[in-house]
């Protein structure tokens, strides 16, 4: 499970310590995804950013994947935990700034301050997990960390307010929901009613050796 962190504060590099961090970087890099250094000392490379959202994302139709639920020109779905994200980004991309690109690059039509960016931590046998402000960047802090996804990794989530704060959410998107857990209600439904009508069948088969007249 994971632990929530302080923040831990920004170390801020030389010109110097920068080339030298992304040439220690490229030389551990097992999937091709490399940094490169600008002449200007702006640096671009890869992230990958894990989808881990509980409700589900209102998306435009005509893009839309999965089991949906159709409102006039959009579309709502889950997304799968599973789902990984590769952006390019340079040093100069905020949180925020990456945030709205995932969701353009699926096409989701819901407002991105309702996302939060998190990284996670493995350190001493332990998971930590810490939500990062919008000013941050992603790219310096998967320098610092490394190539390693083990050691440092990203999550999209929504914003973690206790409550769900549903008047954030439009009258389609809120539809579309009602939609889908009526769907998935009834889903739910027919696997119960399957699941009892076998077990009255192996019950009733049971009953039908023990009384049958030898």
């Amino acid at each position: 499970k994971d632990v929530q962190k302080e923040r831990e504060p920004h170390v801020y590099l030389s010109e110097e310590e920068v080339k030298e961090k992304i040439q220690s970087y490229n030389s551990s890099v097992t999937d091709k995804l490399k940094m490169t250094l600008n002449a200007n000392g702006i640096y671009t490379g890869f992230i990958k950013v894990q989808m881990e959202l509980c409700r589900p994302i209102t998306v435009q139709s005509s893009q839309s994947q999965g089991r949906c639920a159709h409102s006039n020109n959009e579309s709502a779905f889950h997304l799968p935990d599973s789902c990984v994200n590769t952006l390019h980004i340079s040093s100069t991309n905020t949180v925020r700034e990456v945030i709205e690109a995932l969701l353009k690059k699926f096409f989701v039509a819901d407002n991105p301050a309702k996302f939060a960016l998190y990284k996670r931590c493995h350190k001493e046998d332990q998971v930590y997990t810490c939500k990062l402000s919008d000013r941050e960047h992603p790219l310096y802090l998967r320098l610092v960390a490394g190539p390693r996804t083990e050691m440092l990794s990203f999550v999209l989530r929504e914003h973690e307010t206790g409550e769900v704060m549903w008047e954030a959410f439009s009258i389609p998107e809120l539809q579309n929901f009602l939609r889908i857990l009526d769907k998935e209600e009834n889903e739910q439904l027919q696997i119960l009613k399957k699941r009892y009508a076998a077990y009255r069948d192996k019950l009733e088969e049971a009953l039908g050796g023990v009384w049958k007249p030898g």
